[in-house]
């Protein structure tokens, strides 16, 4: 496994401490996954959020928008934001169901499938390779750590409907 402890050579390095320490680490992948979303954008045309919002759909056809939504833990608002943009390039298409009119299903259209395929320099990509070079248990606790903290995070935040409502 690579030695990430290392930082480059022009980085200050500082005791922060646990939580300042983790805290820093988060900020530093959350830079990384923008960076590399924007690297993806410009190569593959796809940002790493579409690509993953591609690669489900692709692995769940008929899926629809809502359990989409909630298997990615994002607002449907997000999603259909995000969704407009895959259909406007033709990667995405939305269709009705013909057993119940009302339910709208995700399928990939056939360029859509080309982006459905493992590739270099994205973000599962970078996933694919840690997750290879560390212990099943270390990949586990790493998950329930961030899984614990974005619950945490979220338990804190004011839903978007109690900020709506003090904008308003």
């Amino acid at each position: 496994m690579k030695d990430v402890s290392t930082p480059p050579a022009d980085t200050i390095v500082l005791d922060l401490g646990p939580t300042l320490g983790f805290m820093s680490a988060v900020w530093r992948l959350n830079h990384a996954l923008e960076r590399t979303s924007k690297h993806m954008e410009a190569a593959l045309g796809v940002t790493g959020q579409q690509r993953m919002i591609i690669r489900i759909v692709g692995r769940y056809p008929a899926i629809t928008a809502g359990e989409l939504a909630r298997a990615l833990w994002i607002d449907a608002g997000t999603l259909s934001a995000a969704l407009k943009r895959l259909e406007a390039r033709k990667l995405v298409e939305r269709r009705r169901s013909a057993d119940d009119r009302r339910k709208v299903m995700l399928y990939l259209t056939p360029e859509g499938k080309t982006f459905d395929v493992p590739a270099a320099a994205t973000v599962e990509a970078a996933v694919a390779t840690t997750l290879a070079g560390i212990p099943d248990d270390v990949a586990t606790s790493a998950r329930q750590v961030l899984e614990a903290l974005e619950t945490e995070l979220n338990r804190n935040a004011p839903s978007r409907t109690a900020s709506k409502r003090r904008a308003g």
